[in-house]
């Protein structure tokens, strides 16, 4: 990932809280004909010590008459891209723009790349593990949670062997917060106030988090 050194997080408490807040992230591995082919997964990262060289592992699964596992093999890399919020940023919240006119729109963002070797696993008791803790991680936040054991049993057997556990051994970690650090204060306030009023979905979680540094 392309990283300005103003945009790079190395916050390790930063970077897990910015994963879990996400909870879902694009594999993407390159089958035997040399094409990249991806998949959008729900994910548990078990982090481990940013100490590396291990960084844990992203959990998550796919369905069986998904393609792309049957070309993960022993040693395959894998590149998990995980998306926060983003916003266009008008070149009207700079100071400059009735002056000497030398500014232009960007785009603000955050996101974690985090690479490795994949591992696929056709065992029950893991893809049982699997399913349990993403149901209980996604769960957490309502009233009256449900759990998987409520499932029906043979229901529930069935729907297990319809997915193929992945696993993403992870052995880089990646962190990008585009949020108009290299703008004044002044201008990075305006472009907060904009965002909170711009009224498109998403730009509020940028403002926020903008909000977090000024």
């Amino acid at each position: 990932m392309y990283i300005p050194p103003i945009n790079r997080v190395d916050d390790w408490d930063e970077i897990v809280r910015f994963v879990s807040s996400v909870r879902a992230a694009d594999l993407v591995t390159v089958n035997p004909d040399g094409l990249p082919i991806a998949t959008l997964m729900p994910m548990v990262w078990e982090a481990a010590n940013q100490a590396g060289p291990s960084y844990g592992r992203l959990i998550m699964h796919m369905a069986r008459g998904n393609e792309q596992w049957k070309s993960i093999t022993p040693g395959t890399q894998g590149l998990a891209i995980l998306h926060g919020a983003q916003a266009y940023i008008s070149p009207s919240n700079y100071s400059n723009k009735e002056t000497d006119h030398k500014v232009v729109p960007t785009w603000n963002y955050q996101s974690v790349h985090l690479s490795g070797t994949v591992e696929v696993s056709e065992d029950v008791e893991l893809l049982r593990k699997i399913v349990t803790e993403l149901t209980a991680q996604h769960e957490s936040t309502r009233a009256e949670p449900w759990l998987a054991e409520e499932s029906d049993p043979h229901y529930f057997e069935l729907q297990l062997k319809g997915i193929i556990a992945v696993i993403l051994h992870i052995t880089k970690v990646e962190a990008k917060s585009k949020i108009s650090q290299n703008k004044s204060a002044e201008e990075r306030t305006r472009i907060v106030e904009d965002l909170f009023n711009s009224g498109i979905p998403g730009e509020e979680v940028i403002a926020s988090e903008m909000q977090r540094y000024l």
